[in-house]
């Protein structure tokens, strides 16, 4: 094998489709004004008190003009379309033309928790209710986790290596930090790397509502009459996190590929660190949370002194908000409290393995604006009196560098530094 070639790896551009918008200029514009986009689900019908969701703003595939009424038909995996036209919006944004040079040179990783579930709960009811013959022969290609890239692929040209990393939750930072690798290797130019996740059907509500991970909305909750407010990380009154779809797509590049396309960097890919848990299916271990958080920092050759922020997982719930919190002053100590915390699930929800995605592009557009976004609907704790999550609206706060936190199912941990360009 030939040695690893240690370019540079730049962030060229992002997109992102979340609950605040079915783009990442209206998902910016909303999270910047303190904006939570959680509303009761509408996708379907459950009965459960976890019925507070967070959908995609906007979000109608039927209107793309690549998609047929044949399409629409063949695939019924809601994260195919999405991820096609996130991977599309991305390179956009980062105005690289794919072409006979670079076709080949561009990979495309997009992780997801789940896949094509979806797919397959229509195919069971296809079954049940009028026969074999009725399981779409498009069933099996849907559930493949690598289709929606490939599909990507046949739309926009490109025809470098297209997988999927599978990280439950950390899915997205899996993939930034295995398209970074990537490129540093030599094994192509450039990368879309990001997560998608359609997760709004009855069966995965339900699952997650009855291991008691999401939000139950009752008459005496804040959010009963106010949905915007059932996410709350680090708040006193945290109760679950608030299940949502979403997709992010960042594209990835080697620095001097990128110059020499006369292509502009919004930030670089600086530092990974990624590890497992070796404890518990569900439970962080905080002694590997914190070892990752730190290998991010040594592999961006910096000290914990040197991050001006942090994006943290802080999904919402009890044990998870304390644990990170736990390790975040494993690793900067006595600094802590002068550390501004941002929580995106405050607003966009958890949306599983495109969570990470989502929040390494909010995170990167807020160091490009010299600002970190807020933990919205906060209400202080006193067990954590120490952590400056930036509660409830934006703060202007220029930092140079961000340590950005995912960790999944499995006890699968991947933290990313970003520096600001």
């Amino acid at each position: 094998m030939k040695q690893p070639e240690n370019h540079r790896v730049v962030v060229l551009g992002y997109a992102a489709a979340t609950c605040l918008g079915a783009d990442f200029a209206a998902t910016w514009r909303r999270a910047e004004q303190g904006e939570a986009g959680f509303r009761p689900l509408s996708r379907c019908q459950v009965a459960t008190r976890s019925n507070v969701v967070g959908e995609i703003a906007d979000w109608n595939p039927a209107a793309l003009p690549y998609v047929s009424a044949k399409d629409r038909a063949m695939w019924n995996a809601a994260f195919v379309f999405l991820t096609m036209e996130m991977c599309r919006q991305a390179l956009d944004d980062a105005g690289l033309v794919i072409d006979a040079a670079t076709g080949p040179r561009t990979a495309c990783l997009i992780g997801s928790a789940l896949n094509g579930s979806d797919a397959y709960r229509i195919a069971q009811e296809q079954y049940t209710a009028h026969g074999p013959l009725k399981v779409s022969p498009y069933l099996l290609p849907n559930l493949c986790a690598n289709l929606p890239g490939g599909k990507a692929g046949m739309l926009l040209g490109f025809t470098g290596p297209v997988f999927s990393p599978q990280g439950a939750c950390a899915s997205g930072n899996h993939a930034i930090a295995l398209g970074a690798k990537m490129i540093q290797a030599g094994d192509c130019d450039f990368a879309l790397c990001g997560g998608a996740e359609t997760c709004l059907t009855p069966e995965i509500i339900l699952g997650f509502a009855n291991m008691l991970a999401t939000i139950k909305v009752g008459e005496n909750d804040r959010a009963y009459a106010d949905p915007s407010q059932a996410s709350r990380p680090f708040s006193l009154d945290r109760k679950g996190f608030v299940l949502a779809e979403g997709a992010a797509v960042l594209v990835l590049a080697a620095a001097d590929a990128a110059k020499a396309h006369g292509l502009a960097a919004k930030a670089e890919v600086a530092g990974v660190g990624w590890n497992s848990d070796a404890h518990h299916f569900t439970r962080p271990n905080p002694q590997t949370v914190s070892q990752a958080m730190r290998q991010a920092i040594t592999d961006a050759a910096l000290s914990p002194e040197d991050i001006g922020a942090v994006n943290a997982h802080g999904t919402s719930t009890k044990a998870g908000d304390g644990a990170e919190a736990d390790c975040l002053r494993q690793v900067f100590g006595a600094r802590l409290p002068r550390l501004p915390i941002s929580a995106n699930k405050s607003q966009v929800g958890h949306s599983l393995g495109a969570s990470a995605a989502i929040e390494a592009a909010l995170a990167i557009e807020s160091m490009r604006r010299g600002l970190v976004l807020p933990t919205v609907n906060h209400l202080a704790d006193p067990a954590l009196a120490d952590l400056d999550v930036v509660p409830n609206q934006a703060r202007r706060h220029a930092h140079e560098f961000v340590l950005s936190n995912s960790f999944g199912f499995g006890g699968t941990n991947c933290c990313l530094v970003f520096k600001g360009m």
